[in-house]
């Protein structure tokens, strides 16, 4: 007959010794022992006071498979076999009890059926008979088992079945605590909208991972592209949908190597497989195939889209910390290279990101010490030689007061947050010199300001026209806002198309600046129209019979005429190229022939001598130039203005 479990401190060791194990095994709860230390000390305290028992305690995981957690006593062998074994009805006493959630008594285990696959196992090391008892959940789901052996073939004596009841209890204790110590570790370590590790099971995975073997691991940090836009345009419930499709893929092609969500839109991939480190392109490029599919978010059609950066334990990068920052950069690179694609890290990455962070920092105290400031290259008439317009170039100004041009600082407005801030800045000056010379009656009429990709992503950039001008009351028809190519048509969505609308809308001149540098071409001019169209410098240096330049050139000014769209020279530098260019039909231009760019005071004279509405006004003729002064000398810099995003 099964003994009762009943709860009888009485038996071998007496009711004293039974409360002092007892206490011994709370007391290790209480202090946060680990469950296989303190299941083995239960056990090694039941066999201390039943001396003629082995106890064991296993452990049944949510698929069902049994694990010793404590074993003390039995050897490897027998041990191993256990491990991994299906729970069943007839799965030895163990199995079985967890299976059918009741105690099961063997008392031969060479005879009962139940045993009948295990039975050799437990009869090479002299096991007997065999005493079972299930481990609940809350719930009732089998989590554990506790079991007596004997050496003999009998049941369980009167003082070795009192013992049960308690120690069941102490088991039970002990791995509920077990599981909501997990559970809490895996909330505080298992992203919620994808189930992958996240943040900080990636830092203590760093902590741990070995570096002693260079080329032992690698590291894949990997940026979705287009989330933010997916958010924008459809809502952050379908970007959260991008999330959780994007993580899948990665994580189910980069398997078994672990993949992490440790950011918003970012992702880790810590590569250890053999096969993958020999080849992080092709494990790159399936990343990139599996992504691109389209996927369903929301009810909208997606395509995740991904740039990755990579770094490997080596003989420079011999930290993970170090590993880490190398794949950062080479994801930076990656991103300012051409978003979409993959970047191995090399040394000379780690100087240009440490240099774009220095322009970053220089340009960010410069904007906060007010040392940024226009200088102004006027916009000629070709056949007249008077100035009816300038263009705005962004200078930085050193402590010592060196005079910066916008292409040494260049890097800087990679940043997305100075690029708008440098904007703002030169929007507010311009507005405010545009002002004075209202006031002092000169017929300015407009000016170009160059605005970057993170001016149309920032807020709305009407809104920061509206503040700079609206606040010195300058009328927005004096400004003409100058957008390059790669910013006109670099991104695929309709956010700069339906803000130039608007723009053009309120009044304000657009034009498409460096024209034939980027992607552009004259039917974009039909979805996008712009008022003015400038001619990059590298046409007009071609200029001369039998170069192409002079067909694309003389072409484009004819359709731009036939379009109402006005057409700009830069970069004429000389009289034969001025010459040309009327003769081709272009009537405005600028360029070293004419002026270098110079700061307000010097503009200001050079627009009371020139400017078209000047009574009096002398042509500023193309060979005659008038030189520009800052400082004390000439102002010989290339005609540079800022590029932003």
């Amino acid at each position: 007959m099964m003994p009762s479990p009943e709860r009888t401190l009485s038996g071998m060791g007496g009711p004293i010794a039974l409360q002092q194990v007892e206490l011994r095994i709370l007391r290790l709860i209480a202090n946060g022992a680990s469950l296989e230390e303190t299941a083995r000390t239960l056990c090694l305290e039941v066999e201390t006071l039943l001396p003629e028992v082995v106890c064991t305690v296993m452990t049944v995981d949510p698929a069902g498979l049994l694990h010793p957690l404590a074993t003390p006593s039995l050897p490897d062998g027998y041990v191993a076999a256990l491990d991994g074994v299906m729970i069943g009805p007839e799965v030895g006493s163990c199995g079985t009890a967890a299976y059918t959630r009741s105690p099961i008594g063997v008392t031969d285990i060479a005879t009962d059926p139940r045993w009948g696959k295990y039975k050799d196992h437990a009869l090479a090391v002299g096991l007997k008979a065999c005493w079972s008892f299930p481990i609940l959940s809350e719930d009732g789901d089998p989590i554990g088992a506790l079991a007596l052996y004997l050496r003999e073939c009998r049941g369980l004596h009167e003082h070795e079945s009192t013992i049960i009841a308690p120690c069941l209890d102490l088991c039970d204790i002990a791995l509920r605590r077990h599981e909501r110590v997990l559970d809490r570790e895996r909330r505080a370590n298992v992203d919620a909208l994808t189930g992958l590790p996240n943040r900080a099971a990636f830092n203590e995975a760093m902590v741990r991972v070995p570096c002693e073997e260079p080329g032992s691991w690698a590291l894949f940090i990997i940026d979705l592209d287009n989330l933010k836009i997916v958010n924008d345009t459809f809502g952050h419930l379908a970007g959260d949908a991008l999330i959780r499709v994007a993580a899948g893929r990665v994580a189910r092609e980069m398997a078994p190597d672990a993949t992490f969500r440790i950011g918003g839109d970012e992702f880790a991939v810590l590569i250890q497989a053999p096969a993958t480190l020999r080849d992080l392109d092709g494990a790159a490029k399936r990343i990139f195939d599996a992504l691109d599919v389209p996927a369903s978010c929301e009810g909208h059609i997606v395509v995740p889209r991904a740039t990755i950066g990579a770094a490997t334990l080596g003989q420079t990068e011999q930290t993970a910390s170090a590993v880490n920052e190398a794949a950062d950069f080479a994801l930076y690179h990656a991103k300012e290279t051409g978003r979409g694609g993959f970047v191995r890290y090399w040394p000379g990455i780690g100087t240009r990101i440490t240099h774009r962070r220095d322009a970053i920092r220089e340009v960010a105290d410069a904007l906060a010490e007010g040392r940024i400031e226009p200088h102004y290259q006027p916009v000629i008439r070709l056949d007249t030689g008077e100035i009816v317009g300038l263009e705005a170039l962004c200078r930085m100004r050193s402590r010592d007061g060196r005079v910066i041009p916008a292409h040494e600082f260049h890097e800087a407005t990679s940043d997305a947050h100075v690029a708008e801030a440098l904007t703002r800045c030169m929007l507010q000056a311009v507005a405010r010199d545009v002002r004075r010379w209202l006031d002092d009656g000169l017929p300015i009429q407009h000016v170009g300001v160059n605005v970057s990709t993170a001016d149309f992503y920032t807020g709305s950039i009407a809104a920061k026209l509206e503040g700079a001008f609206g606040e010195v009351n300058v009328p927005l028809s004096h400004l003409v806002l100058e957008v390059s190519e790669d910013v006109y048509l670099g991104r695929r969505d309709r956010v700069v198309a339906r803000e130039i609308a608007a723009l053009r809308a309120a009044g304000v001149l657009v034009a498409l600046d460096d024209f034939g540098t980027g992607h552009a071409s004259l039917t974009h001019l039909i979805n996008v129209p712009v008022d003015i169209i400038k001619i990059d410098k590298s046409f007009v240096a071609r200029l001369w019979p039998d170069d192409p330049s002079m067909v694309i050139v003389e072409g484009l000014i004819e359709i731009a005429r036939r379009l109402d769209i006005r057409v700009v020279a830069e970069g004429i530098e000389t009289e034969v190229q001025s010459s040309q260019l009327w003769a081709m039909g272009c009537r405005l231009g600028q360029g070293f022939a004419f002026a270098y760019p110079a700061d307000r005071i010097a503009i200001e004279a050079l627009l009371r001598k020139h400017a078209q509405g000047i009574e009096g006004a002398t042509p500023l003729y193309a060979g005659k130039r008038s030189d520009m002064v800052s400082n004390g000398r000439p102002v010989a810099e290339r005609t540079l203005a800022v590029r932003h995003g």
